[in-house]
């Protein structure tokens, strides 16, 4: 077994899991993963490691590392080390397409490394089986040289059973499956007809005990990061869209003068949010475990497990109830993995429903997994009313259901303006679900503080509520997320452009609220320009924040103040307003150039990444390549400078 050191960093799971099947995965093919979360330092050196190293890290933000690879990323750049300092390593990154040639890197690596020159002859692990059309497991590796044939096989996967629902499949009818469209439950040749390539099975580990608490305290709290925790009370909630808007947003106050949680414009911070009661009912009613809700729940790890380095999960509290566990722990809306599919295959009993599954988890299906799981945010509970002979035990929810996480929110509030206050805003996240019944849901965060604030909601108004009234709902658990450098220029003379559509205001509010205050304590200060582009669907449905931007710009804080309209019509002969953000941008693109190239001035983004995030750095580089006179390539380094001197800075999602 040649050894490797597995490295990962993780925010959200996503890392982790891939690690921790690549560490699986590294039996089968003759290597011994040693992996470690990346903040164990006290587990590797890699001043002296000289096994090769691979790496798995997402990224998280802005492209930011994971919070467990602060450290790490602190220390590898530090300017003192000499500049060969990981020459001896193998450093990777990681992506899902690559993992099928890791193991071809690894072993070519530890060949050239022990001078076996003379082993010459084909290998072929990833690209054969690529090519294959029988079904095969992941964990079958063949080399082929002139020494021989190898063949390690790792599954633990009933091949015969496949083979023989395979042969069934083949000799089914069309014309039995030619009048429907394929859906989650069901295919059409040529899957339903295919050969399978499936995932491996993933080892279980966990053992779950379900145990009446016979009056034992619970733990009320879920387990959370190593940040602190704040329980603060909602102080006030408005809606600050009209009723017939297309999306709703509300703002809410939380009162946050008891406690010492401090905040910059700029800052984010998390909710810890829970499920949906009623979908936690559902999944406890279809798990056959509505009566045992309260009993409390015993974790081990299985005697027999094949699982490399178990160990139970962190974010389960002890002596927690089952309720609380699906309630504040699991993500059970979270997207179900290959892993998972594969997983449940086996507590499956319907033959047709067994072979959809494993379809839906092959490659051979990835075109069905992609449109009627990802794609349809299909969750644990869609798939478990969706195949109604599939009985998981708890465990294997444990084990393949991540941490219910935390959802960030930016500030949208200055505590100069608001002392012992924290503002933030967002819209309520809806969307239908079409899996398996026609049903509109919410967002887990959203529509949780939307229910909790329904009853005091205030309308689109300035009132406020009287000191020393008592809070309007009830407490919400926040805490601090990361430093970052969304905060305005330490020189306040510095102009700054602030482009930030919809729900993406929120920092900005904070921004000249912070200003405002900063003009009254300095009268006689210089204070720089302030630009802002927002834009929104209808000025008269949803324009967020309307009197107080207008209160900016009369008392001169607010310097320019560009807003467009996306579904708005030019009324007779007015000039048709800019319908996007970038637009807007555009039009102004020679003071835009003039602020950022010549008055060293900084801009700042905050909103939707997927379409104007990236319409707006496009735009951006037009700009330059226009007012500078320069080719794209060139102005697009000058954008990246930008991003270097934290001059050009993004709170994107």
């Amino acid at each position: 077994m040649k050894r490797f050191l597995l490295l990962y960093a993780s925010q959200r799971g996503q890392a982790q899991a891939i690690a921790e099947d690549i560490s699986e995965k590294a039996v089968a093919y003759g290597f011994s993963a040693d992996l470690h979360c990346i903040s164990e330092s006290h587990k590797y050196d890699l001043k002296t490691e000289r096994a090769p190293l691979v790496v798995v890290v997402s990224t998280t933000g802005n492209g930011d590392p994971p919070d467990t690879a602060r450290k790490f990323v602190k220390a590898i750049q530090d300017k003192t080390l000499p500049s060969d300092f990981l020459a001896h390593l193998c450093l990777e990154l990681v992506v899902e397409p690559w993992i099928n040639g890791l193991w071809a890197a690894l072993a070519k690596h530890f060949l050239l490394s022990r001078g076996k020159e003379e082993m010459n002859g084909t290998l072929t692990m990833a690209s054969n089986a690529s090519r294959r059309t029988d079904p095969v497991t992941p964990e079958l590796l063949h080399i082929e040289s002139q020494v021989g044939l190898l063949r390690l096989d790792g599954s633990r996967r009933k091949d015969a059973e496949v083979l023989e629902q395979n042969a069934v499949n083949r000799g089914q009818s069309n014309t039995l499956i030619a009048d429907f469209e394929p859906s989650l439950i069901r295919s059409i040749p040529p899957l339903s007809q295919a050969s399978l390539n499936i995932p491996a099975l993933p080892p279980e580990y966990l053992q779950v005990h379900l145990e009446e608490s016979f009056g034992q305290e619970e733990s009320q709290a879920p387990v959370t990061s190593v940040d602190p925790v704040f329980h603060v009370p909602i102080s006030k909630a408005v809606q600050l869209t009209m009723n017939d808007a297309i999306k709703t947003t509300l703002l809410i106050e939380l009162d946050i003068s008891k406690t010492d949680f401090s905040y910059q414009p700029g800052d984010a911070f998390n909710v810890i949010c829970p499920n949906s009661d009623s979908e936690v009912q559902h999944l406890l009613q279809r798990l056959q475990l509505t009566d045992r809700r309260e009993h409390c729940v015993i974790l081990n790890i299985k005697a027999d497990t094949k699982k490399k380095g178990a160990a139970l999960p962190q974010h389960v509290p002890e002596k927690c109830s089952l309720h609380f566990l699906l309630t504040w722990c699991l993500e059970i809306r979270a997207l179900p993995k290959k892993a998972f599919l594969r997983a449940l295959v086996d507590h499956t009993g319907d033959g047709a429903e067994k072979r959809r599954l494993q379809e839906l988890c092959s490659r051979q299906g990835a075109a069905d997994y992609n449109r009627f799981v990802r794609d349809s945010r299909a969750c644990l509970l869609d798939l478990l009313l969706a195949f109604p002979s599939c009985q998981p035990p708890l465990g294997l929810l444990l084990e393949h259901l991540p941490k219910l996480q935390p959802r960030p929110y930016s500030c949208a509030s200055s505590s100069l303006f608001h002392p012992g206050k924290l503002h933030f805003i967002f819209n309520i996240v809806e969307f239908w679900s079409d899996t398996t019944a026609v049903a509109l849901r919410k967002g887990v965060c959203t529509g949780w503080l939307a229910a909790l604030v329904e009853s005091v909601l205030q309308p689109n108004t300035h009132a406020s509520r009287a000191d020393g009234e008592k809070a309007l709902a009830p407490e919400i658990s926040i805490s601090p997320r990361a430093t970052n450098f969304f905060h305005l220029p330490n020189d306040p003379s510095v102009p700054i452009i602030m482009v930030g559509p919809g729900t993406g205001i929120a920092p900005f509010i904070g921004f000249l609220q912070h200003r405002e205050k900063l003009r009254e304590h300095h009268p006689d200060g210089h204070f720089g320009a302030m630009w802002l582009f927002f834009g929104c669907r209808h000025k008269d449905r949803d324009y967020l924040f309307r009197e107080e931007l207008r209160h900016f710009l009369k008392c001169g804080i607010l310097t320019h103040l560009k807003v467009s309209f996306s579904r708005d019509a030019p009324v007779g002969e007015e000039e048709a307003p800019a319908k996007y953000v970038q637009d807007s941008i555009q039009r102004h693109s020679e003071q835009v150039a003039r602020v950022l190239l010549q008055e060293d001035g900084h801009v700042y983004v905050c909103g939707d990444a997927k379409n104007m995030a990236k319409d707006v750095n496009d735009v951006l580089v037009e700009i330059i390549s226009k007012e500078v006179g320069v080719e794209k390539l060139e102005a697009m380094k000058t954008l990246a400078t930008l991003k270097e001197e934290k001059r050009y800075l993004q709170d994107i999602w």
